[in-house]
């Protein structure tokens, strides 16, 4: 059998329609679009005293509603998003106060059967140069990254049966088993924690994903727009069903995969309505399961290779826009983790920082194998889409310390089963913050001995200073002075030495 009939026959088998028609609600799925067009056409003109009640009800940490979403989205006064702005960095201090928790990408394979028009990994692209990483080559990269001092990766993977389940799998595994040794204090370090970006699967597969140890299992809709959905992604493509896609994490949460992540690709279609489709989506897998997404992710279209549509979209995102989406999603679905990711520009990266993000990426290399094979960076051809912040870790954790945030490596929580309907008790009752604090402190004060450059070290030092003091001030800790007993225990013997350790 040749490798098209073989690649064919695999296609045919991955879309299980009963897999989807067991969540539609009489048949359509729950992106109504008549709805979402009428909520943002009827909800003009908010009121100051509107948009304050609505402020007010983030700040109690609930979800909001359509029309709530829809009225924060038609605000036109400056003055007004001033307000909205400031209230967006109050929810997420409020939520998991002020760390920041980084993270590294790990192209794994850019083979993909899919023709996405934005994308350089489309299958179409002759300028693509197609590579799959052995198990030997994604434990080099696991080994660069470490030498940077990241715990957790996000494994990324295009859509082939070469790069199925049983390869995300074996990859988790290698990554898991890779150990480094810190360049400043010599003391063995290894990825703690290691999420997964790939193609909507079968339950069954599920869970194969989730019994090699993932964290966070994360899919894209790229947009809502059923149209232009239809427009970008060919029909006769595994990425062309909608509803496959679409259902994909809630096939995931019957999978066991309760930590899961959904985004959108800003630049597509309207970004009101992209916003309005990530709150639908965290509305029904609320509404199916009580939880809804551990994170949101909203990135914006780049340049990428052999793509005209990457450059030149009539929906582009403007910086102004941008920041008004970030604040929008922190108000709308308080509890959820908000990533703003490397393709973003330094400029506006720390910008949107302060609008209530919770994670993102630093020392990034979206080339496969670009870690260790740093060649391989310098080629746009070679490159999905292109990034706008290429700086390493160090650089960026110095950047944000000195915006008064704290870089975390934090794990904690996946380890102590604070995840799914668990976590998101805690997010909204605004106990696990507390732990986020405690663990930022912990993680970065490892960061700091085994990693820091002498400037970073001075900075985050005095950072770290600043935490504690307030945590020996919280009423909180004071409650529940065994926490505050574990965590000065747990820091003494970080510095004394031992790693890993966490609340």
């Amino acid at each position: 059998m040749n490798k098209e009939i073989a690649t064919g026959n695999w296609v045919k088998n991955v879309i299980v329609r009963k897999e989807i028609d067991k969540y539609l609600i009489d048949g359509k799925d729950f992106i109504n679009e008549a709805d979402i067009s009428y909520r943002l056409a009827k909800n003009v003109d908010p009121s100051p005293q509107q948009i304050r009640d609505i402020l007010q009800k983030s700040l109690d940490i609930k979800t909001l509603t359509p029309d709530e979403t829809a009225l924060l989205l038609n605000v036109t006064s400056v003055e007004m998003w001033e307000e909205i702005f400031e209230t967006a960095l109050e929810v997420k201090k409020k939520v998991y106060d002020n760390r920041i928790v980084f993270f590294a990408p790990l192209y794994c394979s850019n083979l993909c059967v899919n023709n996405c028009a934005y994308c350089g990994f489309r299958e179409a692209n002759a300028l693509e140069t197609r590579r799959i990483l052995s198990m030997d080559e994604i434990k080099r990269e696991t080994s660069s990254v470490l030498r940077e001092g990241h715990k957790r990766l996000i494994l990324v993977f295009g859509e082939h049966q070469h790069s199925d389940v049983d390869y995300m799998a074996s990859a988790v595994k290698a990554v898991y088993s890779v150990e480094e040794i810190a360049a400043q204090s010599g003391r063995p370090t290894s990825i703690r924690r290691v999420n997964i970006n790939a193609a909507p699967m079968e339950i069954a597969k599920l869970k194969i994903l989730k019994e090699s140890g993932i964290g966070t299992y994360q899919v894209f809709q790229e947009t809502y727009h059923h149209q232009t959905y239809h427009e970008v992604h060919p029909l006769n493509t595994l990425k062309g069903d909608y509803q496959w896609r679409l259902y994909a994490l809630h096939r995931a949460m019957d999978a066991g995969l309760d930590d899961v992540a959904i985004g959108a690709l800003f630049g597509l279609y309207d970004w009101r309505f992209e916003v309005m489709g990530l709150l639908y989506h965290t509305l029904d897998l609320e509404r199916q399961f009580g939880v809804g997404p551990h994170t949101l992710s909203f990135p914006r279209m780049t340049p990428a290779s052999g793509s005209t549509l990457s450059s030149n979209s009539p929906w582009h995102v403007s910086d102004a826009d941008f920041k008004k989406l970030v604040a929008v999603l922190r108000l709308s679905v308080p509890t959820a983790g908000m990533i703003v990711t490397a393709r973003e520009k330094p400029e506006i990266k720390k910008e949107v920082l302060q609008l209530g993000c919770t994670q993102t990426d630093a020392s990034t290399r979206i080339g496969i194998g670009a870690y260790s094979d740093q060649k391989t960076e310098s080629d746009i051809d070679k490159k999905q889409f292109t990034i706008g912040d290429p700086r390493d870790l160090d650089e960026v954790i110095q950047e944000v310390a000195k915006m008064g945030f704290i870089a975390s490596f934090c794990t904690a929580g996946y380890r102590c089963g604070r995840t799914g309907e668990t976590i998101m008790g805690m997010l909204s009752h605004c106990d696990e913050g507390k732990f986020c604090k405690l663990n930022a402190v912990l993680t970065f004060r490892e960061y700091l001995s085994d990693y820091a450059s002498d400037v970073t070290r001075q900075i985050g030092e005095s950072l770290i200073m600043k935490e504690i003091g307030e945590i020996e001030s919280m009423n909180y800790f004071k409650n529940k002075p065994h926490l505050l007993q574990k965590f000065r225990s747990e820091y003494s013997e970080i510095l004394g030495g031992k790693r890993d350790l966490y609340l």
